[in-house]
């Protein structure tokens, strides 16, 4: 079967979270299920940069201000093997940097028409309007891609069902009201029952008003999202179509994420070899100024800097981890508050608090590979994809209990330590004082070598992968085909 999965990037070309990764990676894990998934994706720079040999496979003459095209790659050349099509827009596309923001750090203030683009694309896509491809099923991701499910169900042609994937809830595309009919929609759209959320257009509540299937990235997220206080307001309406709503967890790139094979690492190694990491800790801390004591119990964090990742608890707990004698790695950039606090902090505690504002794909893994410990202590989680390779390189991911962090890892309390199968530590409330307990905790298992290396190898063996999800999605997809 054929499906369309429509969002707004796609790793490697384009990222700014954990969609890319998913947009990325579900279609070859698809493939081995049966299932030819292409990917559309707005034609940003970077996009088009990459799509060389790229054809023409249907033009439009006017999409929301100017002419467009979607293009496809030659199946020889597509970037990076991923069966692309890309909206050519330049008068919505050609920008550089974020795919979201302007330069002065503020929304495009036409993002509701570049993503009304991209979804009207999708719907032509969806229709056959290109006779090479004519999906049995569409797959759309977040908020800017939420009115295909709308445009479908107000256009009376026929078209196939489309599932509604929710990355995070907490963004969800509001714009003014007025816009109703610049973007295609009819009167009758601005409904509660339609696309009217609060008094303005709400992309995601459209896409979960008329999606055929709903979908989160974790079971626990999904039942989160249905309560007044993980629903953001839409919670009501996600209870009112509780039956068609599904919990497929994310998965991993285990060939990008494997830690015998990863040359990022300054040495490479697997569960038999575990010791090796020791090696990879010391090149961690030389890279990143700290203190060379292979005995420190170093912390790890690779993340965003921002509120929900809860960047300010592990900020505050900071005189623990010096009581404790530890250590920590920090790497990543977001709001400019925290990106200040921890820069205090390493020069507050040089030696003991490192960090790198901004990204670096080879730091991020070397931190995993490196660090003894991974903390995640967000405030919510849809589901999470470091504490995933924090377990799949032997460092002990310490999550707070919340989202697909409940899901994908298991506690070392003293039923899960008596047989053998805890991964990691969790921890609750989410506050300074529950991230401190977890802290310990964590310390006291550090202490216990034979404990520690158990846990180490329990996450390694873990299945990570796409493989389970992958199969989820393509029961989904041929359930709702055969409706």
């Amino acid at each position: 079967m054929r499906v369309l999965s429509v969002g707004s990037e796609i790793y490697p070309l384009v990222k700014t979270g954990g969609l890319a990764d998913v947009m990325g990676a579900l279609p070859a894990a698809l493939a081995v299920e049966g299932v030819a998934m292409r990917a559309l994706v707005p034609g940003y720079p970077a996009v088009l940069a990459a799509m060389t040999g790229a054809e023409v496979a249907l033009s439009v003459a006017d999409l929301f201000g100017g002419p467009a095209r979607i293009l496809a790659a030659d199946p020889g050349a597509e970037p990076g093997g991923l069966p692309l099509f890309a909206l050519d827009a330049p008068h919505l596309f050609a920008r550089p940097g974020n795919p979201y923001l302007a330069p002065n750090g503020m929304d495009w203030p036409d993002n509701a028409q570049r993503f009304a683009a991209l979804c009207r694309a999708g719907v032509l896509v969806a229709q056959g309007a290109i006779g090479g491809f004519v999906p049995d099923v569409v797959h759309a991701h977040d908020w800017q891609a939420g009115l295909v499910p709308a445009y479908l169900h107000y256009d009376e042609r026929a078209a196939p069902p489309c599932v509604m994937t929710v990355h995070n809830l907490a963004y969800q595309g509001q714009f003014p009201a007025d816009l109703l009919g610049a973007l295609g929609l009819p009167a009758a759209a601005y409904a509660i029952d339609g696309v009217e959320y609060y008094g303005s257009i709400g992309f995601l509540k459209a896409g979960l008003q008329f999606a055929d299937a709903i979908t989160t990235v974790s079971p626990h997220y999904a039942v989160e999202i249905a309560t007044p206080g993980g629903g953001m307001g839409l919670d009501g309406l996600v209870r009112a179509r509780a039956g068609v709503m599904h919990g497929i967890l994310n998965g991993l790139d285990t060939s990008a994420w494997n830690p015998a094979t990863d040359a990022a690492l300054a040495v490479p190694f697997d569960a038999r070899s575990v010791a090796a990491r020791a090696t990879n800790k010391a090149a961690l801390q030389a890279r990143m100024g700290l203190d060379q004591r292979p005995g420190a119990l170093l912390f790890g964090v690779v993340s965003r800097l921002a509120g929900q990742k809860g960047i300010d608890l592990i900020l505050e707990i900071l005189p623990l981890l010096a009581a404790l004698d530890a250590q920590l790695a920090v790497l990543g950039s977001g709001e400019a508050a925290i990106e200040r606090d921890v820069r205090a902090a390493m020069g507050r505690w040089p030696g003991r608090v490192a960090g790198v504002i901004g990204f670096e794909e080879r730091l991020s893994h070397l931190i995993q590979g490196g660090a003894d410990a991974i903390l995640v202590p967000s405030r919510f989680e849809p589901c999470g994809l470091t504490q995933l390779a924090a377990q799949r390189y032997g460092a002990i991911p310490v999550v707070s209990l919340v989202g697909g962090l409940v899901d994908t890892v298991i506690d070392a309390n003293p039923v899960a330590l008596g047989a053998a199968v805890a991964t990691g530590v969790q921890f609750g409330p989410v506050t300074a004082d529950g991230l401190a307990a977890g802290v310990r905790r964590t310390a006291d298992l550090f202490a216990n070598p034979p404990v520690w290396r158990r846990m180490q190898r329990n996450g390694m063996a873990l299945d990570v992968s796409w493989a389970q999800p992958a199969k989820q999605y393509a029961r989904l997809y041929r359930a709702l085909a055969l409706n």
